[in-house]
């Protein structure tokens, strides 16, 4: 290998991403991978270029959030499938902002698909792949010393930002956010703690409607059988005005099955609703002392 090019020291790889050492102290590379997994894992998949194309819409998002006063860990890009991104010490849970009803949520509570909360609902889940990322309570959270009150209450505020930002910005292209999943984690600078947001968003981590026909553009796709996921992905890279050119991301079928029809069940049009609170105005955060 060339002097150009020097080999990337791997870190950690998950479902959906590899994580290398970067090239500056206290950063990685995050480098996104075509593999799509559903259902803990127990679903597997392989999708020619589905890297590049969540790689480019978390860019993009994560760009905007960051000039809304929102601090990520992304850095810059570095190519197609990766982005350089700050060393950050994940907290283990995974926040799930709700706007709609959908999915496992319409399940537990026999609600219709679509039907709306009225107001973003939080749930925590702990980021455990053996014991299924099971829901915890916030009590849970400080008994098992997961983490502090005030770190959850800087999670809690800058999630129903995200949230409040990204449910617009969806909107004004024609989508709607119907809930999202976001990780946080602590960004250590000198002797200061900084709470950020990491991962990634993308149609992996939302649920996204079309605002018109209710057309699943996401993971559900893929989760549900539903045939044209590859299809869907680009569209949402299509609106945001990041798709890749066709020579970048290959045009193979996204699913090795054939399309299967869905399922028939519950389900509603999404309710109008008055658009999401806005979160309480917050001073730029200062990183506090250990």
């Amino acid at each position: 290998m060339s002097a150009k090019n020097p080999p990337k020291t791997p870190i950690y790889e998950g479902k959906a991403k590899k994580l290398f050492e970067g090239p500056e102290p206290g950063t990685l590379i995050q480098h996104f991978k075509d593999d799509a997994t559903a259902f803990n894992a127990k679903k597997k998949g392989t999708i020619q270029g589905k890297g590049i194309i969540n790689n480019k819409i978390s860019e993009f998002l994560m760009s905007r959030l960051n000039d809304m006063g929102v601090p990520t860990h992304f850095i810059r890009s570095l190519n197609m499938r990766e982005q350089l991104v700050r060393a950050v010490e994940i907290i283990p849970l995974e926040i799930i902002v709700r706007n709609y009803a959908a999915g496992s949520f319409a399940e537990r509570f026999g609600a219709f698909e679509g039907e709306s909360l009225g107001s973003p609902l939080m749930e925590f889940c702990l980021k455990d792949d053996r014991l299924g990322d099971p829901f915890i309570a916030e009590d849970h959270i400080y008994a098992f010393g997961i983490a502090q009150p005030e770190e959850i209450d800087e999670v809690r505020h800058y999630a129903l930002r995200v949230n409040d930002i990204l449910s617009g910005l969806f909107y004004g292209h024609g989508i709607r956010l119907i809930d999202l999943k976001l990780e946080f984690g602590r960004y250590y600078e000198g002797e200061g703690e900084l709470i950020v947001l990491a991962d990634e968003i993308s149609p992996d981590t939302c649920r996204l409607w079309d605002v018109t026909t209710n057309d699943k553009l996401d993971k559900d796709r893929f989760r549900r059988d539903l045939g044209g996921t590859e299809e869907a992905y680009r569209e949402v890279a299509r609106r945001l005005g990041v798709l890749p050119s066709m020579n970048v991301v290959e045009t193979h079928a996204f699913d090795a099955a054939p399309a299967k029809k869905a399922a028939k069940g519950k389900a509603a049009k999404p309710t109008a609703k008055a658009a999401p609170a806005k979160a309480k105005a917050k001073s730029k955060t200062k990183p506090k002392k250990k």
